[in-house]
């Protein structure tokens, strides 16, 4: 069995990754950190884990976690940075949920996250677990960067159109909206009920801590600079996002059906929706999938492209584990059967 360890256990996807390493046939969950909760049992904090986990969280301690086959970093920003190190050191390979190794400029970083990165000779050697792009190099990954919610869904729908250099890429537009979750589980005014419920708003639009990120995966594949105009927004709900994104097509006589099932044909997580049928983020919900639909309105010369996902799920632990089974040459879909949950 793999021996596993969640650092950062008490937040969302922490929780999310107990749930779906729990179905999973090849792992074993050997230690939980929480500082905050350190000494409380798992199923104490989280009562729909009982009879699952006989598990109690404990101090973030290296030589613990150093113990493990894979430790994941369920945790904010600037935690795994400075602990990631020693790990590595110790022959541990890493999936990082935060955004501490996405970028590989550690000034851009900076920038973006407010202060020094503390390990900023390990980005060059992260790499960004987007399977759908990487999935060669995720193979031999020792350090695992796992994609945060709003890329994914942004780079899954732009991905076909700019590796075939068929949109303008100075011109990209994306208008994501993601339920609550996706803001962690601190307790924020701003995400009560009474203040989120029965109501759309955007946040973020002067400039948003994703946007580097999904800037330089979307280069990336462009082969050239891409400019982004993103603006996120909040949804009433606790789970999903909905990116809807514009781009003008430089050849509008192409087959963009065909070239976007073509694409992820083979892809066990994507799924390109029939022609006029369009994403909801209810089919998605609990489930490693992303669902894409475009749309070329009245004929003209501008795509629609629209993504549904889980935040949870394949924009936050479910592509986690879909990384470590790459990782460890194992199905890639094991553990990561669930179906979305309906109504």
């Amino acid at each position: 069995m793999v021996k596993v360890g969640i650092v950062g256990g008490t937040g969302y996807t922490g929780v999310e990754l107990l749930r779906l390493l729990a179905s999973h046939q090849e792992v074993e969950v050997v230690a939980i950190t929480s500082r905050a909760e350190s000494g409380r049992r798992v199923d104490d904090l989280y009562p729909n884990l009982r009879g699952i986990y006989d598990l109690a969280y404990t101090e973030p301690a290296p030589k613990t976690l150093a113990a493990c086959d894979i430790v994941f970093f369920a945790t904010p920003h600037n935690v795994a940075m400075n602990l990631v190190p020693e790990l590595l050191a110790a022959g541990t390979r890493v999936i990082d949920l935060s955004a501490d190794y996405r970028i590989r400029d550690d000034q851009l970083w900076s920038k973006w996250y407010g202060e020094p990165h503390a390990s900023p000779e390990l980005l060059a050697d992260a790499v960004y677990g987007l399977p759908e792009v990487n999935r060669a190099q995720i193979v031999d990954a020792q350090l695992l960067a796992c994609p945060g919610c709003y890329p994914t869904s942004v780079q899954l729908g732009l991905i076909p159109l700019l590796s075939r250099g068929l949109v303008d890429p100075a011109h990209l537009i994306a208008s994501s909206a993601s339920g609550v979750s996706g803001a962690g589980r601190q307790a924020k005014i701003d995400n009560l009920l009474s203040e989120v419920s029965d109501s759309f708003k955007a946040y973020g639009v002067a400039g948003h801590r994703h946007l580097p990120e999904i800037e330089q995966g979307l280069s990336d594949v462009a082969g050239s600079p891409v400019s982004l105009t993103f603006v996120p927004h909040l949804l009433p709900m606790i789970r999903g996002i909905h990116s809807t994104l514009f781009a003008q097509l430089n050849d509008s006589a192409v087959d963009l059906q065909g070239l976007y099932e073509q694409w992820y044909v083979d892809e066990p997580f994507v799924d390109v929706l029939p022609a006029g049928v369009f994403p909801q983020t209810r089919t998605v919900k609990g489930a490693n999938r992303c669902q894409i639909s475009l749309q070329v309105p009245q004929g003209r010369d501008t795509v629609v492209i629209m993504v549904a996902i889980d935040n949870l799920v394949k924009g936050a632990s479910g592509q986690a584990i879909q990384n470590m089974n790459i990782m460890l040459g194992l199905p890639e879909d094991m553990g990561l059967k669930q179906i979305g949950l309906l109504p």
